[in-house]
């Protein structure tokens, strides 16, 4: 088990947690980090990229000119791929990017990278995150008090007032944990994560 020390919402040591190091504090498995994270980013592209074959432009039905006598290249539709206004041949068609990566998998590089947040010092676990109203202000506060700017806030729930205080902040992310993944971890240099949130992760993940 690893200590980390508590801060509350004014950034001042309120206690101390123990992390399980099996998720925490585990080798750093970065070929499947790198897999979660291509995996993430292929899920996001639509894929909706579409061009008409020689089978789908309109026109072509009839042979433009006989195969043989008039001297010019043999062709039996006006809307081959050559042609101007033809279809394309080996164009882009609606697609899924995205492919299977084994949950195991998943968890496992979900761990490596929160592993990898605390022993590079750049996790902060919080008592509780909890806002009267939805304040921006606040929020910036909070932020300025724990001296980040770039970071990925992780709590145990929906908490609308967390949420909305957050979401026009530059460089600022809320995510509870079951939407958190490998990318969102990475791509931010600060993981704040509340006592709740760390204890539902460890039960999910400790086991990976």
């Amino acid at each position: 088990m690893t200590n980390v020390a508590v801060l509350n919402m004014q950034g001042k040591k309120v206690g101390e947690m123990e992390l399980n190091d099996a998720v925490f504090n585990r080798p750093v498995n970065s070929g499947l980090m790198h897999q979660a994270v291509v995996l993430y980013l292929a899920s996001q592209r639509r894929g909706t990229h579409a061009t008409k074959t020689r089978a789908q432009v309109s026109g072509g039905g009839k042979k433009p000119w006989s195969q043989k006598g008039s001297g010019r290249a043999r062709v039996g539709s006006s809307r081959n791929p050559v042609w101007r206004a033809g279809g394309v041949a080996f164009g882009p068609h609606p697609r899924s990017y995205g492919f299977i990566m084994p949950k195991k998998q998943r968890r496992i590089a979900l761990a490596s990278a929160l592993s990898d947040k605390l022993q590079n010092k750049s996790l902060i676990v919080l008592d509780e995150l909890n806002l009267n109203a939805p304040k921006t202000k606040d929020m910036i506060q909070v932020l300025k008090a724990l001296e980040v700017n770039d970071v990925l806030l992780v709590i145990d729930g929906v908490n609308e007032n967390v949420i909305k205080s957050a979401r026009n902040i530059v460089g600022i992310e809320t995510v509870t944990t079951q939407s958190v993944n490998t990318y969102n971890v990475l791509n931010h240099k600060k993981v704040i994560i509340t006592k709740a949130a760390v204890a539902q992760l460890e039960e999910v993940l400790v086991n990976a």
